[in-house]
Parts: C-alpha cells; structure tokens; sequence
C-alpha cells in the first residue's frame, strides 16, 4: 500500500479506509513505513534529479510486492508513466508496471461484484485529470463517440442507498494541477469555482473522486465562498461501515 503525501499529511482516514477496503478482500497488505513522496511535486516543479532520488528509492522500496495500490490517481499515474523515464539507464525499474490506483485495481484486478459501503445520500463524481487521461478510469468528453464508461462510477454504484450523478463536462480540470495553482492562482481559482458551481449544479450533497488533491482544492473554494457541499474520497464511500 502506497499512501501519497496528502493522504499521509492532510487526509490520514482516506489511508486507513484504503487498509479496510484492502483487507476486506482478504488481501496480504502491507505497509513500508520508509515509504516517502513520489517525487511528483518536485518533477512538476522542474527539479527533475530530486524527483529521481525519490523515484529510486520508491522502486527499492516496493519492487518486490505483486501489486502497489494507492488511493491516488495522481500519484499512481506519475509512478507508472513519469518514473521509467527518470530511472532509463540507472536503475533496474520494476515497480511502475505494478502501480495502479485503487479504482482500477479494484475494478480490473480484483474484478469486484459487490462493496461493503452503505451510503444513503446523493454524490457528484469528480473525474481527475490524471485519472481520466492517463489511468483511463473513465472516457474523456472528447471520446463521447466512443462506448461510454466509468469505472469509478461502477464502483460506487455498488455502493448501497447511493444516488451518482455527474456534472456538466465530467472531464473538465477543478483547475488544481498541482504547481499549477501556486504558479496562476488566479486562474486555478477561477476554474475550481467553475468545476464547484457544476458539482453543485447536480443536486448532490457530496462531492466525491479519486484524489484528495482536487477534492481539497475545491473544498478551500467552498469554505471560503460560504458553500455547504461535502467532500469525501471514494475510498471512504466504499469502505464505509468496515
């Protein structure tokens, strides 16, 4: 089990529920405690060779398990596509292709048919950027003329008393973007405002995804703009009761 920085720091109850979730399954779970960052905040920054130093060290760490499985599409998209680039020629890499989030794990590893989660309200998914265009979790709006699927939407789905929509452009960036909304807050806020206004615009009372990061950029804008919509990763929504 890999927990991301925001996870660890900001979000522990997300990790915890990510642990239950995985041992209800009758998973071997494990968890290295000399696990760090990814390296994904230094690579989108530009320091590329200390995002090396961690890609290193996170491969030492988890090449031997079956599957690494983190409650982050970000993070698990970063591992799988940005760490073989950095490691190319100086290390034996052989963790990335054994990364994946816990959506996908789920739902194409595991093949699960049903969920221990009961919860009674109505959500709006929020469909992160890494998780649509990189891990493919669901069918970018561009694809429309393609079959159309969610995997976190199947999921959830099976999620008992749970009502799912999702907003209008369920592809559209909540305007985070890690360095993204250090390097152009003005702009950043902007679309979270945006992306807020169509989550609210569905009637929901939550609104739920895949990565504490845009869950919490757009919870910020809701505090600070007087809005009482709830926010809850979909790991928590699935493991709840457990």
């Amino acid at each position: 089990m890999f927990i991301p920085c925001y996870v660890d720091a900001l979000y522990p109850e997300v990790g915890v529920s990510t642990y239950k979730l995985l041992k209800y399954y009758g998973l071997d779970v494990d968890y290295p405690e000399k696990q760090t960052c990814c390296g994904q905040p230094q690579g989108n920054a530009g320091f590329e060779k200390m995002s090396t130093e961690l890609a290193e060290k996170f491969d030492d760490l988890f090449s031997t398990y079956d599957y690494v499985v983190a409650p982050s599409a970000s993070c698990a998209s970063y591992v799988r596509f940005f760490h073989p680039h950095l490691l190319e020629g100086r290390h034996d890499c052989r963790a990335p292709q054994k990364t994946m989030d816990i959506v996908e794990f789920l739902h194409d590893i595991m093949k699960v048919k049903s969920v221990p989660g009961r919860f009674h309200h109505k959500v709006s998914l929020h469909n992160s950027c890494h998780g649509v265009r990189e891990l493919g979790l669901s069918t970018p709006s561009e694809r429309m003329d393609s079959p159309r699927f969610n995997k976190i939407r199947d999921l959830l789905e099976m999620v008992e008393g749970i009502t799912v929509v999702e907003p209008e452009r369920p592809d559209e960036c909540c305007g985070f973007g890690g360095m993204f909304s250090i390097e152009e807050p003005d702009v950043s806020t902007r679309m979270g405002l945006d992306k807020l206004r169509r989550h609210e615009e569905t009637g929901a009372e939550y609104i739920t995804g895949p990565d504490s990061s845009c869950l919490m950029h757009m919870q910020g804008i809701a505090k600070k703009q007087h809005h009482d919509i709830k926010f809850i990763h979909v790991v928590q929504i699935l493991a709840q009761g457990l």
